[in-house]
């Protein structure tokens, strides 16, 4: 780890998680709602059946994800090297992984260019956050 876990920046990880809330309601919601819910195979009118569940593991996976990054990141990293950084991550290692696993669960290309966008979009605002936020 380029940063001690005790050193990193709560505040900063905080607000990374928080974007992916702010991201992930404009994203599956008014942008690709209906889009993600067709491809996905979800009525987009139904509510989860565990929306606290859902909505609890959301948190700890961001939470957990934006601290991991937190650490990783280059001490003097700017919010310009965050954003490289972020779409690295996003693209080569979330999008390619859901690739592999759309490919044979047989999920459309659709499905797996919004979920990659959203999380390709995800870590570039975890990098910009926590780059530009010492």
């Amino acid at each position: 780890m380029n940063v001690p876990i005790d050193q990193v920046n709560w505040l900063a990880i905080a607000a990374a998680t928080a974007s992916s809330f702010v991201l992930g309601g404009l994203w599956y919601g008014p942008l690709f709602k209906r889009a993600w819910c067709r491809e996905a195979g979800i009525d987009p009118d139904a509510k989860p059946a565990h929306a606290g569940r859902v909505f609890a593991t959301a948190i700890v996976c961001a939470l957990l994800s934006a601290t991991i990054f937190a650490a990783l990141m280059p001490p003097q990293a700017s919010a310009v090297d965050g954003f490289g950084v972020g779409f690295v991550v996003g693209l080569f290692f979330v999008s390619m992984s859901f690739g592999i696993n759309y490919a044979f669960a047989g999920r459309s290309l659709k499905l797996w260019m919004i979920d990659s966008g959203y999380h390709i979009l995800q870590f570039v605002l975890y990098g910009v956050i926590l780059g530009a936020w010492k």
